[in-house]
C-alpha cells in the first residue's frame, strides 16, 4: 500500500510571538517524525511580511511570507500568541485574516495557541465555538467575540476542526493531542517521553494556574485566599465573609470581579487545589485527603473534582502520582 502524503504543518507568528508559543508545538510535530517511519510531518513557520522576526523573547525566526502559502487539506494551521502589540497588529492585519478565512473551510486542522485565537476570533472562525485561551485573556476574547464560549478550564479545547489551547506550554498538549489523533497514542507518549513531559495532560485538565492561582499582593482578596489556603477545614462562605471584613453580598461582588466566580465555588476550588498536591504527593487514602482539604468525605471530593477537573481523584492520582 503506497505511503499516504505526510501532513504539513503551518506556524504562523507575527513579531512579538511567543516563541514558546512556536518552538513548542514544532517540537513536538518534529519529536513525532523521529519516531515514525517516512516524514510525517513538513513543518512551515510563516508570517504576514515574510524574513526574520523577533519573538517577545527577542529570539529571532525565519519565516517565509504567509501569501505564498497555498492552503490544502494535509494541513494543519496554528496561530501563535503574542505580546500585546503583537496580537493588536494580528486583529488589525487583514491580509492575515483573510488568509486564515480562506484557509479554514479548506484545511484538515485550524487553530491557536495562547493569544493567537484573537486572531482567529478576527478572522470571524470562532463565532458560535467552543474556544480556550490564556486565563489572563478570557474576559477580553470572550468580550471580542460574544458568540464564543470561552472555556475558562480546559488547557485545549476541540470543536470540530478548530482547535484552541491555553497558554504557552500547553500548546505541546494540543500538538500531542493531533499526534495521537493522526498516528495513535503510543506514538504519542513517546514523543511526549521525548520531550521529558512530566505527564501528556488531556484537553479537559484545568489550567492549574488559573485565577485562583495568579492572586499577586496588591490584588484586594489576595490576603483571604492565602488565608482560606490555611483553614480550609470548617470553611463557609459566612466565614470567608467575615475574615475579608465584607458583607457576603459584597463578597458576592468582590470575587465575582477579582476571580470570576462565586465565593463558594471558590472555597471548592481551593480544596480541589490542596487535595490535588496531596493525591500527587503519595499514597494518601481519599478519605485523608477529603477531610485535609476540608471536604466532608470522600464522595464529596469525587463530586468536586468532576465539577472543577473533569476526572476523579483515582484517576488524577493515576495520572500525576510518583507513587
Amino acid at each position: 500500500m503506497p505511503q499516504r502524503p505526510s501532513r504539513r504543518v503551518v506556524l504562523i507568528a507575527v513579531p512579538g510571538a511567543q516563541s514558546l508559543d512556536v518552538t513548542g508545538p514544532l517540537e513536538a510535530f518534529a519529536g513525532a517524525n523521529q519516531q515514525l517511519p517516512g516524514p510525517a510531518y513538513r513543518l512551515v513557520v510563516a508570517s504576514p511580511g515574510g524574513g526574520t522576526i523577533a519573538a517577545s523573547s527577542g529570539l529571532a525566526f525565519a519565516t517565509v511570507r504567509l501569501a505564498t502559502v497555498r492552503a490544502t487539506a494535509r494541513d494543519t494551521v496554528l496561530v501563535a500568541g503574542a505580546d500585546e502589540r503583537g496580537v493588536r497588529a494580528a486583529i488589525a492585519d487583514r491580509g492575515l485574516t483573510a488568509w486564515l478565512a480562506r484557509a479554514a473551510p479548506v484545511v484538515e486542522r485550524i487553530g491557536s495557541v495562547c493569544s493567537g485565537a484573537f486572531a482567529l476570533a478576527a478572522a470571524g472562525l470562532l463565532a458560535g465555538r467552543r474556544v480556550a485561551t490564556h486565563w489572563a485573556a478570557c474576559d477580553r476574547l470572550a468580550g471580542y467575540c460574544a458568540t464564543a464560549t470561552v472555556d475558562r478550564e480546559a488547557i485545549f479545547v476541540r470543536d470540530g476542526r478548530l482547535w484552541t489551547s491555553a497558554g504557552v506550554t500547553t500548546g505541546i498538549d494540543m500538538a500531542l493531542a493531533m499526534v495521537e489523533a493522526d498516528h495513535g497514542r503510543a506514538v504519542a507518549d513517546r514523543v511526549a517521553s521525548q520531550l521529558v513531559l512530566y505527564a501528556r495532560r488531556p484537553g479537559f485538565q484545568s489550567q492549574w494556574s488559573d485565577a485562583l492561582l495568579a492572586q499577586t499582593d496588591d490584588d484586594p482578596l489576595a490576603p483571604t485566599i492565602a488565608w482560606a489556603r490555611a483553614h480550609l477545614r470548617g470553611l463557609d462562605v459566612p466565614r470567608l465573609a467575615r475574615q475579608a471584613g465584607l458583607s457576603v453580598r459584597t463578597l458576592h461582588r468582590r470575587c465575582a470581579a477579582t476571580v470570576g466566580t462565586t465565593p463558594a465555588k471558590l472555597i471548592e476550588r481551593l480544596r480541589v487545589e490542596h487535595a490535588r498536591a496531596l493525591l500527587a504527593a503519595g499514597p494518601r487514602p481519599a478519605k485523608q485527603v477529603a477531610a485535609a482539604s476540608g471536604f466532608a468525605d470522600g464522595a464529596q471530593l469525587a463530586r468536586a473534582f468532576r465539577r472543577t477537573l473533569g476526572v476523579t481523584p483515582r484517576a488524577y492520582r493515576v495520572m500525576f502520582s510518583d507513587a
